[in-house]
């Protein structure tokens, strides 16, 4: 949350001139309702068998961008499946960084109980080891966005993933 995925991956889409989708506006859109009342009615795990069903549908389509929700590769079958099909970028930020961009909105269910920064500090924890089997990692401050997608324009030449 915060690391900047949606602006980046928007961004990174059209310098490649792709299609973008953000996976979390997709789970939304097909539930009919925001994801913090996906998680009020239903709970966290309905959210992420729907997460894993959108994110199964988009690798299917045309090639894009996609940018997935802080927990969506947490799931052993959604990282597999994105491995397999995508190059996978974790987008790494500082923890002060990921909590001045999470205070912007009232939209993260995961950061509206209890202290915010502990929150972020457990989930960092708890998923660093994972996210780590990224393809690539990006480390991503409050630098300019262009530079990130330039940055990830070189991974994925240097993987052979791409030519421009």
């Amino acid at each position: 949350m915060g690391a900047g995925k949606s602006s980046i991956g928007r961004r990174l889409a059209t310098r490649l001139g792709v299609g973008f989708k953000d996976a979390d506006s997709e789970i939304e859109s097909a539930a009919g309702c925001t994801i913090s009342q996906i998680f009020e009615r239903y709970g966290e795990p309905a959210f992420r068998d729907g997460e894993r069903k959108v994110i199964l549908r988009l690798l299917q389509e045309p090639p894009r961008v996609i940018a997935t929700g802080g927990g969506a590769f947490m799931d052993a079958t959604t990282r597999a499946a994105l491995k397999g099909h995508a190059a996978t970028i974790w987008l790494r930020a500082p923890i002060d960084v990921l909590l001045a961009r999470t205070q912007r909105r009232d939209s993260r269910p995961l950061l509206r109980n209890g202290d915010p920064r502990a929150t972020l500090e457990r989930l960092l924890a708890e998923r660093s080891p994972v996210y780590a089997e990224a393809d690539h990692t990006l480390d991503s401050e409050n630098g300019p966005h262009a530079q990130a997608v330039e940055k990830i324009v070189e991974l994925l030449q240097t993987d052979g993933v791409l030519t421009l």
